[in-house]
């Protein structure tokens, strides 16, 4: 005798897909959306090494960069960092220790900050101690980002590197001159 076993309710958007394939980006007009920030800034952290589009780097005038779901992920942590006041320098500093890490290990992360200087905390008993000692003023919960960012990402189009670029109007006009 079989058991009949009950239906799975599919998802409807497979974030851990677009989290994990090394192939599927965001360009940076959609990136700008989803962190909050402006296209000069994205661009102005890109240029200057502050964060790279990990998918697809730029590649002469008219490319499109792709950014990874990570790659999102540190640009909020960034644009937080920025926002409590860190000094662009003091973030650079912070994000050479972050930039090797992957989405899983930065989900643990709680970022604490006096100002100038960025702690990294791993568990509560390191937050208490921060805080026992002075230094805590600011407190970034890498968990909420990841959470909001998971949640938010689902309603924006995300690109495979290896599809062909969809083609706006700007670009056919170029390639149209290019080859009369």
């Amino acid at each position: 005798m079989t058991t009949a076993q009950p239906p799975v309710q599919g998802a409807l958007f497979d974030v851990e897909t677009d989290r994990t394939d090394p192939l599927i980006g965001y360009r940076g007009p959609t990136v700008c959306q989803i962190a909050g920030i402006t296209y000069r800034q994205l661009d102005y952290w890109t240029r200057t090494g502050l964060i790279e589009a990990s998918v697809t780097a730029a590649a002469g005038s008219g490319s499109q960069r792709l950014y990874s779901f990570r790659d999102i992920l540190l640009i909020k942590i960034i644009k937080s960092l920025l926002d409590a006041g860190i000094s662009l320098q003091n973030v650079r500093k912070a994000l050479t220790y972050l930039d090797a890490r992957k989405v899983e290990d930065l989900a643990g992360l709680t970022l604490m900050s006096d100002g100038t200087t960025v702690y990294e905390c791993r568990s509560a008993e390191e937050i208490v101690d921060l805080l026992a000692g002075g230094q805590g003023v600011f407190g970034l919960a890498v968990p909420g980002l990841l959470a909001e960012l998971t949640g938010s990402i689902t309603a924006f189009p995300s690109q495979r590197a290896d599809a062909p670029a969809p083609v706006d109007e700007l670009a056919a006009r170029r390639a149209a001159k290019a080859t009369a």
